[in-house]
């Protein structure tokens, strides 16, 4: 925590809404933030028990009372059928102290495989912003994707995570040349992963060189 807020603070973030995981769901953190100038989507779960709890108890109270604010989308695509529906409800006065908050939002999504299996999810987020609920789907998407298009993919081709590298500026350095490397693997217009792509470049010296012809 000390080390992001450290980071935060040599950033411009005025007028940008930062979205973190649920890990920095912390007063501290927005704190920063709202100092900063910068707006806040955190994601919420039980490590941060009295918010998690006051903001089930409010969509509770809501749903109940029939007139939360909510934004359906589905798609289609790779084998599998997936729907998300947010709704979002007002922070209730005597919610634990997190400065900025103003409001919750609250993802629900299913994902239903070809073969028929169906998993489900509730996501809940702190927002220090009034949006409405397709507003919050699409920041809350784009945050996926870093995750999903970015540290995954890095994990899993480059075995990231597996890295012991400590000395000197060495962790630095390979995660740009990690992330350099990437970014020729995905520029290249071949469908095929970027794992095959890597494989097929160390057995092709003439498809190798092929990658730095679409680099941008």
């Amino acid at each position: 925590m000390k080390a992001t807020l450290e980071a935060l603070k040599s950033l411009d973030l005025k007028g940008c809404t930062v979205t973190a995981d649920a890990l920095h769901c912390h007063p501290k953190m927005a704190a920063t933030l709202r100092e900063g100038g910068a707006h806040y989507a955190l994601k919420l779960k039980g490590n941060n028990g009295p918010l998690h709890t006051c903001a089930v108890a409010a969509f509770a109270k809501a749903d109940k009372r029939g007139n939360v604010a909510s934004y359906e989308k589905s798609e289609e695509g790779h084998g599998r059928f997936e729907r998300r529906r947010v709704t979002t409800v007002a922070a209730p006065k005597d919610a634990p102290p997190l400065p900025g908050l103003v409001m919750f939002a609250r993802i629900d999504s299913e994902r239903r495989e070809a073969n028929g299996k169906t998993e489900t999810a509730i996501h809940y987020v702190a927002l220090s912003k009034h949006m409405p609920a397709r507003r919050v789907l699409e920041i809350v998407r784009l945050h996926w994707s870093v995750e999903n298009n970015l540290h995954r993919q890095l994990d899993v081709v480059f075995n990231e995570d597996d890295a012991r590298t400590r000395k000197n500026h060495a962790p630095q350095n390979l995660s740009f040349i990690r992330r350099m490397a990437l970014d020729i693997l995905k520029a290249h217009p071949d469908k095929r992963s970027v794992s095959r792509k890597m494989k097929m470049a160390a057995w092709s010296k003439e498809f190798f060189f092929e990658l730095f012809a679409h680099m941008r």
